[in-house]
């Protein structure tokens, strides 16, 4: 099927990128890498009248750790993520998850940005950053605001972001002591969208965790946080008895529906068996680094 008409611009800077959305609102459509807008155009599940092609911008496409966060720009590929050795050791989920999205075409040309404002409740950085405790930052002409990935997303498809405002890059806290993370998804077969993901990031200290994040994808309306299962674990020896009983909180704070990859009871058992898998994993990485 063939797209409807639109217009199409290619700003050279982000100044006038924020002036075309300012003055089209919700009749524009950013376009970065394409792998979700172009299926939706082609379905003709959206039609905006403009499509803004921000590849050109200068300073989206930037990586690196300084002010106290590891900064992704908007426009950083997965791909990217993929291949960057140094994040294997202070941002292990980071580092687990990109090589578990999609296939190789999807991650060359899909972006970090593009996913976090796509708001798939089955997206994979939605997940992780949530664990991670990463903002996103948005800017329009009014400014520049920082917006927490826990209150980004707010139903399918649907973030806080307003109108008029772009996603410029996402901050990801840096650690300040020992760390583990990791990403398990099951899939039916490799890039497929996850019948069941889960992201665990941990902070040691002292031999014990002293913050837990535990971030969920396709087991609600939007990727999910196990807040009750991150306090459970907060100061808590990294016992299996401590892994188990926090498992159990984040099943019950999934919320998924019976479909033709799975009832939803099985997938709840797979979020419990994810989560204290992968709680084991990150402490061990943690105790190794």
């Amino acid at each position: 099927m063939l797209p409807p008409r639109f217009d199409y611009r290619r700003p050279g800077s982000l100044e006038e990128a924020v002036d075309l959305l300012a003055e089209h609102g919700d009749q524009a459509k950013v376009l970065a890498g394409g792998q979700s807008l172009i299926p939706l155009l082609k379905f003709r599940l959206a039609a905006p009248a403009l499509l803004v092609d921000v590849n050109r911008v200068p300073g989206l496409d930037g990586l690196a750790e300084e002010g106290g966060h590891l900064r992704i720009g908007a426009l950083v590929r997965h791909a990217t993520l993929e291949r960057e050795a140094s994040l294997r050791g202070r941002y292990p989920a980071i580092a687990a998850a990109a090589p578990q999205i999609s296939d190789p075409l999807v991650r060359n040309l899909g972006t970090v940005g593009g996913s976090l404002a796509h708001a798939d409740p089955s997206g994979d950085w939605g997940a992780v950053m949530l664990a991670l405790g990463a903002s996103v930052v948005a800017r329009s002409r009014r400014g520049e605001r920082e917006i927490p990935v826990r209150e980004l997303f707010r139903d399918p498809f649907t973030t806080s972001l307003e109108p008029d405002e772009l996603l410029t890059e996402v901050r990801v806290p840096a650690p300040a002591g020992p760390v583990g993370g990791t990403y398990l998804k099951l899939e039916r077969k490799v890039g497929d969208f996850a019948t069941v993901a889960v992201a665990v990031h941990v902070d040691m200290r002292d031999a014990r965790i002293g913050r837990a994040g535990i971030g969920l994808a396709a087991v609600g309306a939007t990727n999910l946080r196990a807040e009750a299962a991150e306090a459970a674990l907060a100061g808590a020896e990294p016992t299996d008895e401590a892994f188990a009983e926090a498992a159990r909180l984040a099943a019950q704070a999934a919320s998924p529906v019976s479909d033709v990859r799975g009832s939803a009871r099985y997938k709840r058992h797979v979020v419990e068996v994810y989560v204290r898998r992968g709680l084991a994993a990150a402490v061990e990485r943690a105790r190794a680094a």
